[in-house]
């Protein structure tokens, strides 16, 4: 199946991008910048990775389009589309924390069909194919068991404009979720949160102020592992609430 062939190409490509990012993890040459405010910043790395992805894409599917977090997108109306986030977790990368990923989502007529999100550092690979099982490191996986949120561990994040008010901070959700679960963690990479659901590692995660290239690999990878995910406002950009069947709904409830 075509799917799978593109599934292959994403993974090998990834492995690609991670060794880029791994030769610049901890060095001194990252050149960082911001970009929306000083929360928001890319470095060296992540325009690398991303050179090299759009450069492996265009040269297998010259006519395919491609969404990137840095370039935007590039080629519009084939019928298939890369969404692509060449490093996911650039905070924690820049800081020399092994939290980040490169995400990679592949759409078939506006429906993600293949996902691949690969965390170099850790040397952790999530794929799936569209009804055929979520994997880690070629092992299928499944979300946990959990049906009670006292025994949760739940995960959530920050936007990057979380200075500009009460509204954006996400601080208010934590005051409600915190004490309800048995913990609370921010590993500031979308992707991962919500692979790692997939995996039973996490059992819930909320976010708001997402970006498609965020979470496009990863939903599908947490979905096809039997997790759920909505969206809980639709008036920041892509905001969800993911987890077991279970957790799902509790935090839909907890959550605003």
């Amino acid at each position: 199946m075509f799917y799978n062939t593109l599934l292959l190409n994403a993974i090998s490509w990834a492995r690609e991008a991670g060794a880029v990012q791994l030769h610049y993890f901890r060095g001194n040459n990252l050149d960082i910048r911001t970009k929306l405010n000083d929360s928001d910043i890319v470095t060296a790395a992540d325009k690398a990775s991303e050179r090299l992805l759009i450069g492996r894409i265009l040269d297998a599917y010259p006519s395919h389009s491609i969404l990137t977090e840095e370039s935007g997108d590039i080629r519009h109306g084939n019928e298939y589309r890369w969404v692509i986030d060449p490093l996911d977790g650039t905070t924690n990368f820049s800081a020399g924390l092994p939290g980040f990923a490169v995400s990679i989502g592949i759409e078939h007529h506006g429906e993600t069909i293949a996902g691949v999100v690969f965390a170099p550092y850790i040397n952790e690979l999530f794929h799936a194919v569209k009804g055929q099982g979520a994997f880690l490191n070629g092992s299928p996986v499944r979300h946990s068991a959990k049906t009670d949120i006292a025994g949760a561990v739940i995960s959530t994040g920050y936007p990057v404009d979380k200075a500009s008010g009460a509204e954006a901070s996400n601080l208010d959700n934590i005051a409600r979720v915190m004490p309800l679960v048995r913990g609370l963690r921010s590993l500031g990479a979308a992707s991962l949160d919500l692979c790692y659901i997939a995996a039973g590692f996490l059992d819930g995660y909320w976010e708001t102020n997402l970006h498609l290239w965020d979470v496009s690999a990863a939903m599908l990878i947490l979905k096809e592992a039997g997790a759920e995910c909505s969206r809980f406002r639709s008036d920041r950009n892509i905001s969800i609430v993911a987890g077991t069947p279970v957790i799902h709904d509790r935090l839909r409830q907890l959550v605003s």
